[in-house]
């Protein structure tokens, strides 16, 4: 039973009953020993449980386990482990030193960037009043309601927005938008990328102008940008910029960074876990809030200049092994991050 033959099968699981495929994968053998044995001599741990590692030619895709945490990430979660923290007060001190390192007014670990635009939700939607935040997903009589988010932007993350209860608003040009927005109105969200450059219809720029005379906050979904200090989302007009932390940024797989505006961030940690709410089953805890914390600190130090030759460096030994194949042509491009 191979790798491909398995995966034919988990792919008619929403057809038909998953039972055929757990029996599928029920014949994937583990060696013998535990993990723990396994790590100490230095072999690897998938094995021990059956599980065939792969050569990622993707990216940095969660299901294939994102990036390659950095070697300060490992060693800040493991040191952060031994120790008991007050997890407001552990926020706070993280918060204030991300706000230091990334030049901006504040910073959040949230549980993965989709967490990060829940918590972002519900704290426009509430206010950060706590009597609203655990009547959340029911919104009846709330002030808030709705979300714009431009169709461009619409994607499957958004479902994190959705999951508060709100009601969205699709709109397509600055005159729908400036139409759409309303006393109801929580918060814009958008994804950033070409649709929304500077000079494009619905750029950040040209959101912020119609959105902030009127105090509706505006949401950036970076999630698999390389993160710019300061984040230069928010000096184009965004109140808050979401990055995934398991991505370009090297940190932990199941964390996530929010930077911008901090009395919304404050109320945005108090919809998130270990809090009682929508957000309590979105919980990071203090190893990967101070290894995402290391990470951020690490990316001001890498050299980015020798890393892109390296990868550039690879895609030329790949190009060369492609190429020498008779019939197969092959072509590097490059994607704004």
């Amino acid at each position: 039973m191979d790798r491909r033959e398995i995966l034919r099968h988990l792919s008619a699981i929403p057809i038909v009953s998953a039972l055929p495929a757990e029996a599928l994968l029920q014949k994937m053998k583990g060696k013998d020993g535990s993990i723990n044995s396994a790590v100490d001599a230095g072999e690897n741990i998938y094995d021990t449980i059956g599980v065939e590692t792969i050569i990622n030619c993707r990216g940095t895709f969660t299901i294939l386990g994102g990036s390659v945490e950095r070697p300060e990430v490992s060693k800040a979660m493991e040191a952060a482990t031994g120790y008991f923290v007050q997890y407001d007060e552990l926020a706070y001190g993280i918060g204030r030193r991300l706000s230091e390192i990334t030049k901006c007014e504040w910073g959040m670990v949230s549980a993965g960037c989709a967490a990060g635009l829940k918590h972002f939700t519900a704290a426009c939607v509430t206010g950060g009043n706590p009597e609203k935040l655990i009547r959340i997903p029911d919104l009846s009589g709330f002030e808030k309601t709705e979300v714009i988010i431009p169709r461009h932007s619409r994607n499957v993350y958004d479902h994190a927005i959705r999951n508060i209860g709100v009601k969205v608003i699709s709109v397509e040009t600055p005159e729908e938008l400036a139409s759409a927005i309303s006393e109801r109105t929580a918060l814009i969200y958008i994804v950033t990328g070409p649709s929304n450059d500077k000079g494009q219809p619905l750029s950040l720029e040209a959101i912020a102008e119609i959105a902030k005379p009127k105090g509706v906050p505006i949401l950036a979904d970076a999630a698999a940008e390389n993160l710019t200090i300061p984040p230069v989302h928010l000096a184009r007009g965004a109140t808050v910029v979401a990055y995934s932390g398991g991505k370009a940024i090297c940190g932990p797989q199941c964390a996530g960074l929010l930077f911008g505006d901090k009395k919304i961030l404050m109320a945005a940690w108090q919809a998130s876990a270990p809090h009682h709410g929508p957000g309590r089953d979105n919980k990071v805890g203090k190893e990967e809030m101070l290894g995402m914390l290391a990470a951020v600190e690490a990316w001001t130090k890498r050299d980015h200049d020798a890393e892109w030759k390296q990868w550039l460096a690879w895609l030329d030994i790949i190009d060369k092994k492609l190429t020498s194949v008779s019939g197969v042509s092959s072509e590097v491009n490059f994607l704004s991050m």
